[in-house]
């Protein structure tokens, strides 16, 4: 394939559309099925070296329930854990309707041969993930060698089986918007069923511009082929008007079709809480104390 017909970025552009997305005001009733949408979309994530069976637990526990005590909230999209973590997290949702996503392929890293990262997947669907969460190989990318890349991708595709594949580009390491398009495009048409900024390990990770960039190779792709790919900002998305921007800008870029979980995510656990006091202030007319909500 010819990677080059991946078109150069506007980068003025992006951050005058970006610039506009963050002036729009959302009032009132409005405020508050964004703030709900939001939360639905969100993908809870504990992806480090201390991670127990009771992290996992505690975590699936607040997946479920998020704040009892308001009214109509939405469960969270999904859980994302390692794959050795992916039975508990199978076991504390049998009965919910939250997913349960695991990182594979060497994560965060990537830096692993193909054989290690294909039996990272297998642990992963094996164990009953919904979706897989792999990164992409920055250092074959950044060489040059986007078919390697895209191989690469196919062939994790294909290990999925019926797990969704969420293709990580990790666009803090690829330096320019150009790099953050052509990445897009390889990962689209390699067969990702989402593509997402970052890991989380890495700043920066998600903005507003790259973010900008991805979904408009999503549309475009989406023109050419009729084909829906997914997207998914993760990390230092923290507040809940930062999410309401986001969700201006997705509907503003793709439509009504992508305004729903199945097609997009924010990984930002740390969102869910200050959009649980948002929706506390609006209910209550007062805040929670931050003490009454779950860091974890």
């Amino acid at each position: 394939m010819n990677w080059s017909q991946s078109p150069v970025v506007d980068q003025v552009g992006i951050e005058e559309r970006v610039a506009r997305f963050n002036t729009r005001s959302i009032k009132k009733e409005s405020k508050m099925q964004g703030l709900k949408l939001a939360l639905s979309m969100i993908d809870l994530t504990t992806l480090e070296g201390k991670d127990t069976v009771g992290k996992v637990q505690q975590m699936c526990y607040k997946a479920q329930h998020i704040a009892d005590d308001l009214v109509g909230l939405p469960t969270v999209a999904a859980v994302c854990v390692y794959p050795n973590h992916v039975k508990t997290a199978k076991k504390c949702l049998l009965h919910s309707s939250v997913k349960i996503a695991s990182v594979a392929t060497a994560f965060p890293s990537g830096n692993s041969s193909l054989r290690i990262k294909l039996a990272d997947t297998k642990i992963a669907v094996d164990s009953g993930a919904d979706e897989v969460d792999m990164v992409i190989s920055r250092g074959a990318f950044l060489q040059g060698n986007y078919q390697y890349v895209f191989d690469e991708i196919a062939t994790i595709k294909e290990a999925c089986r019926h797990a969704r594949l969420k293709v990580i580009l990790e666009t803090g390491e690829l330096s320019t918007l150009d790099n953050v398009r052509k990445a897009s495009d390889i990962a689209i048409q390699a067969g990702a069923d989402f593509i997402k900024t970052s890991t989380g390990k890495i700043q920066p990770a998600a903005t507003m511009p790259v973010t900008l960039v991805m979904l408009q190779a999503i549309k475009d792709y989406y023109e050419a082929t009729g084909i829906q790919v997914g997207m998914k900002p993760a990390g230092g998305i923290s507040s809940a008007k930062m999410s309401l921007q986001y969700l201006v800008m997705l509907y503003e870029t793709l439509g009504d079709q992508w305004m729903s979980n199945e097609w997009f995510r924010f990984g930002a656990s740390s969102l869910a809480n200050d959009i649980v006091l948002q929706i506390g202030k609006e209910q209550k007319g007062v805040y929670y104390s931050k003490d009454y909500i779950s860091m974890d």
